[in-house]
């Protein structure tokens, strides 16, 4: 096949920031996508409606001229949130994104205890009031084991809040994918890159800053079972690039920042995955029609043709350099409509 059409491609995790940032990658999301669930993690955090609105206008001033993208906007969770509260924010949100205390990019505001009993009154709000919750899911144990220490977590809070729609955000590992059949409200969404590398890529040799993300890549194993449940485009997950931008002396640093920036060659990394797999059937499903199952949307109509042409990937794309920054990728974008 030397062509696909996607309809109504969705990221379902997307890290937009703030300010000049926000100017450079906004656009080129909105460009091949019809919509973005867009991360609360600012400094401050939004937390309230007004800071909703308001980020929601700096995002649509951004992408000017791109009138078919719809930005999906999150809540940063707090244990204060009453129904009332929640209510009023029903139809200016999408989800509510949960982050444990310190454990990413921005998230020390997030919950430094799971106390279930303490969280009850915003998680049974929310059931009621059928908005998602939106998990970014890691202990802060060690590195490598802390998506899997948190399956304790997610499988208590799916149990305790069976009308809770629960989306485990960017998995990493096999044991979320398997969890994700023994409790009906659990959902997933799977990022390009947690689909191409493991930890040997990024740090078998030379430390790779611009593969470093949270939560980091996992083993050979656990890349062959999300690749099994995206390749077939399993109903309960989704695409989310979790595409995190960060200015390059940032990453380029011994503190480096964590976050993969993907979102400029998303889909035609989507498409190289799916086509070098025979799977190019599935990926309409799981770009986007997967999603707007799962929260019920229906977003502006965008078709975007993908043909089998080398794209030189840019080494930056303002002060961002992107994944594989100078490398020619099988597939390029060839229209949007």
């Amino acid at each position: 096949m030397n062509g696909v059409i996607l309809s109504m491609p969705l990221d379902m995790h997307l890290h937009l920031r703030d300010h000049e940032m926000l100017e450079v990658v906004a656009p080129l999301t909105a460009h091949t996508f019809s919509g973005a669930l867009v991360m609360p993690n600012l400094v401050p955090p939004v937390k309230t409606r007004d800071a909703v609105i308001a980020y929601r206008k700096r995002i649509l001033d951004a992408v000017e001229g791109h009138n078919d993208f719809e930005p999906y906007m999150t809540l940063f969770f707090d244990a204060s949130y009453d129904k009332a509260f929640l209510q009023e924010l029903r139809d200016d949100i999408l989800a509510l994104k949960l982050y444990p205390a310190g454990i990413t990019t921005n998230s020390q505001g997030g919950v430094a205890h799971f106390d279930i009993e303490t969280l009850r009154p915003t998680l049974e709000a929310m059931s009621e009031l059928g908005i998602p919750l939106c998990v970014h899911g890691e202990t802060n144990g060690f590195v490598m084991e802390r998506e899997t220490e948190f399956m304790t977590i997610y499988a208590r809070l799916a149990s305790e809040f069976p009308n809770l729609k629960i989306i485990m955000e960017h998995i990493t590992t096999q044991a979320a994918v398997e969890l994700l059949e023994l409790y009906e409200n659990l959902y997933a969404t799977i990022t390009v890159h947690h689909l191409l590398i493991t930890l040997d890529d990024v740090a078998g040799g030379l430390m790779q800053p611009h593969l470093f993300c949270k939560p980091i890549a996992k083993r050979p194993q656990d890349r062959a079972a999300l690749l099994d449940v995206a390749l077939r485009a399993h109903p309960k997950v989704m695409f989310g690039s979790d595409s995190a931008p960060h200015p390059q002396h940032a990453k380029e640093s011994c503190g480096c920042a964590a976050g993969v920036f993907t979102a400029p060659i998303a889909l035609q990394l989507l498409c190289d995955i799916f086509d070098r797999h025979d799977a190019l059937e599935n990926l309409q499903a799981f770009v986007s029609t997967n999603a707007e199952n799962i929260y019920g949307i229906c977003p502006a109509f965008k078709e975007v043709t993908l043909i089998r042409q080398p794209f030189l990937v840019p080494e930056k794309y303002g002060s961002v350099v992107p994944m594989y920054a100078g490398q020619t990728l099988p597939w390029s974008i060839g229209s949007v409509q």
